[in-house]
């Protein structure tokens, strides 16, 4: 969340071309020190007990672990509809050139890519509520439709700040369906697989927007931005309905209780 807050800002204190290099110049600095941080972890086996497979790595791992992922609908449904959300519904490749079109450049490209990331810093400051929430498969559901109509909404926006309030409240649905789906991965992975469906996830949550940057990038010059953008998002909310309805086990998912929880 805070990469792309930081970006925004640098590109709204210089000036566009400037504030890219200088945006690119410090994240190639800052990760080296990811990489070297990484490097310097001490090796951590893993933990063979009698009751789990020995782990695997190579494609056998792999294999293992999406034919798991395949046989628990819950599971595999909240992987899809974080693909619809993001192949369908992320506008982020679109912001350049919205911004030069409508609002003559300047700043207004930094405040496109910082108001996602501004509702999800926002979304995790007031987090406290999802917790409470029995029905997760549902309220999964509910977050993705939210984010499809907000981008949506926002695409028809004339007004720079109104696009960047939508664009924030789009940034909160999507802070709450990653914590669901975070939450029913780590629910449903058993001990022995839960690396496997982790990278499963991570390709999901890391692939998925790069995807929607190539969707909105060729549907815009097929189409048009508006059109791209628009329909991206209203797409998406309907294609979550649709995934919904027709296999009602996310829907009706709830996590087992705790018995000393009496909520």
């Amino acid at each position: 969340m805070l990469g792309p807050l930081a970006a925004g800002v640098i590109m709204g204190v210089w000036s566009t071309e400037a504030g890219v290099e200088v945006a690119y110049a410090l994240d190639a600095l800052l990760f080296t020190v990811t990489f070297w941080s990484t490097w310097k972890l001490p090796d951590i086996p893993p933990v063979v007990s009698a009751a789990s497979e020995r782990p695997s790595a190579g494609l056998r791992g792999i294999a293992t672990g999406l034919k798991f992922l395949v046989t628990q609908p819950v599971l595999l449904l909240s992987f899809a509809v974080d693909l619809v959300a993001m192949v369908f519904a992320m506008p982020r490749a679109l912001f350049p050139a919205v911004a030069e079109e409508q609002f003559g450049g300047g700043a207004a490209v930094g405040w496109l890519y910082s108001a996602i990331a501004i509702g999800a810093m926002i979304g995790g400051l007031t987090s406290g509520w999802i917790g409470r929430v029995r029905r997760q498969g549902l309220a999964l559901i509910a977050a993705v439709v939210v984010w499809g109509l907000a981008i949506g909404l926002s695409g028809l926006a004339r007004s720079l700040w109104l696009m960047v309030l939508l664009l924030a409240l789009a940034g909160m649905a999507d802070l709450v369906s990653a914590v669901y789906r975070q939450t029913i991965m780590q629910t449903f992975a058993p001990d022995h697989l839960r690396g496997r469906l982790q990278g499963v996830f991570t390709v999901v949550v890391a692939g998925g927007p790069r995807l929607g940057d190539l969707r909105a990038g060729a549907t815009a010059d097929l189409t048009s931005v508006t059109t791209s953008w628009v329909g991206g998002g209203l797409v998406a909310a309907g294609l979550a309905v649709v995934l919904g309805l027709t296999s009602p086990a996310l829907i009706r998912y709830r996590p087992e209780q705790d018995p000393g929880d009496d909520r």
